[in-house]
């Protein structure tokens, strides 16, 4: 085997699988043996389910020697965050309080991705809750590109275990940025899929109506096939959307953007960022334009400004409600950062919450309406490059949710609106790159097109020394 093999795109090692040119066991001991060694200096994963993921294999294995149909992640290993169900297996959540909870059944997606022949190779760490901060007693996961700088909060575990070619993709979740923060620390591709695209059914929720489930993939073809396994509808998740799902791979072929009308507020998009940002920023709009894509100047509703200010406001109210059966009751098992969260939301007026929602509602509409006059959006995804930990130890959640960095990320968990996080290579001193497209609800067919002709464009992104 390649010495490389673990840095494949999971779509070329998937039809290497299918072609018979790897076992899905073989895969499987490989991509073992890798976490073995290099987990301990990364704390990426929870969990790792090595005999189930063993089992898993030889299953997928003797399926294919019986002539059998071969799903769309046949042999392929993925790992998912540790807030989602897996039967018989623990779902702490990054919490203390949930260590030894074992659900009864898996959630939908990790259901969806078995169906498709994926195997479970583990569960990723997260954050306490999936907020702002690691448990006291956790290992937080650190940056494969630096280990010294942040690997973005809370799907953590996600991006470095892909990041660092721990799994060939992984699963996230984004209230305020968790898919979009460590896409962007790490160096990947990630997909915040529209509010109910993905269902959340078996998800442990850290706000329901702003939970987003969706790939962490190192292409955006990786990302597509992911999503396209995980999309559709759910009778057991009532927010789940009943549209057709699309077949996204098919749009990961090489295409220009001629016809894209690219909508920039660059006021919006200078809100706060460092020069870094900015200059990146300029340059992705001129690569875009290259491709055939029109700029378009637009200015983003003002209402975004009072959501991201007051987006922990409904975090905390709805965090307290997913957490009611363990706090207060067993406070004393809880980090300060989500303490201080949960306290928040047991003491906010409901009328304060109801008056964010209306806020909510107007963003939602009045973006809409900017949509009907550009296919995209471009925004940073984060106001930074990654800084480093201890520093955003100190930035990352205070006790009323407020964090200057979600003002990319949060609006877009509020209105329900898909975005992709897009790598556009390395600083001058290694570090990712990044920003962020969004589109129309529904639009994520037009976000992995316009993804897949800039990654195509620019070539892959260097991976990290591990």
């Amino acid at each position: 085997m390649s010495e490389v093999l673990h840095y494949q795109t999971l779509s070329a090692t998937c039809r290497q699988l299918k072609s018979g040119a790897l076992s899905a066991s073989e895969l499987t001991d490989y991509m073992l043996k890798r976490i073995s060694a290099c987990e301990p200096q990364l704390s990426s994963y929870a969990m790792v389910l090595e005999e189930q993921a063993r089992q898993q294999a030889a299953q997928l294995d003797r399926a294919q020697k019986a002539g059998e149909p071969l799903g769309p992640l046949h042999g392929v290993p993925v790992a998912v965050k540790d807030l989602l169900y897996t039967r018989g297996h623990a779902t702490a959540s990054g919490t203390r309080v949930m260590a030894n909870f074992i659900p009864e059944f898996d959630a939908t997606v990790v259901l969806r991705l078995r169906d498709a022949g994926a195997v479970i190779i583990g569960k990723t760490q997260l954050t306490e809750g999936a907020f702002g901060a690691h448990h006291p007693d956790i290992v937080a996961p650190r940056n494969p590109y630096d280990v010294n700088r942040w690997p973005g909060v809370s799907s953590s575990g996600s991006g470095v275990s892909v990041a660092a070619g721990l799994a060939f993709a992984a699963l996230g979740t984004d209230t305020g940025g968790s898919i979009r923060f460590p896409s962007a620390s790490c160096g990947l591709v990630g997909i915040k899929p529209t509010y109910g695209r993905v269902s959340r059914h078996g998800a442990f929720a850290l706000a329901e109506s702003l939970d987003h489930i969706g790939p962490m993939c190192r292409s955006v073809e990786d990302a597509a096939r992911i999503l396209s396994v995980i999309a559709g509808q759910d009778p057991q998740d009532p927010t789940s959307l009943p549209d057709d799902v699309p077949n996204y791979p098919a749009l990961a072929l090489p295409r220009d953007l001629t016809g894209f009308v690219i909508g920039v507020d660059w006021d919006y998009a200078n809100d706060g960022v460092d020069e870094e940002v900015h200059q990146v920023m300029q340059r992705v709009a001129r690569q875009l334009q290259d491709l055939g894509g029109k700029i378009k100047m637009v200015t983003l509703p003002g209402s975004y400004r009072r959501l991201v200010d007051e987006w922990g406001i409904t975090c905390a109210v709805e965090c307290a409600r997913a957490h009611r059966a363990y706090y207060p009751a067993r406070a004393d098992q809880y980090g300060p950062v989500l303490s201080q969260l949960l306290e928040l939301g047991l003491s906010v007026p409901q009328g304060h919450y109801e008056e964010l929602e209306a806020v909510r509602a107007n963003f939602r509409t009045e973006l809409d309406d900017l949509f009907s006059g550009v296919d995209l959006l471009l925004t940073p995804c984060m106001t930074s490059l990654p800084l480093p930990v201890a520093q955003m130890d100190e930035n990352v959640a205070t006790e009323d949710g407020r964090a200057s960095f979600i003002t990319f990320t949060a609006p877009y968990d509020y209105s329900g609106h898909p975005t992709i996080t897009l790598p556009a290579g390395l600083s001058a001193n290694g570090l990712p790159e990044s920003f962020q497209l969004v589109g129309k609800r529904l639009g994520e067919a037009a976000l992995i097109r316009a993804g897949f002709a800039y990654e195509h464009n620019i070539g892959p992104m260097p991976h990290p020394p591990v």
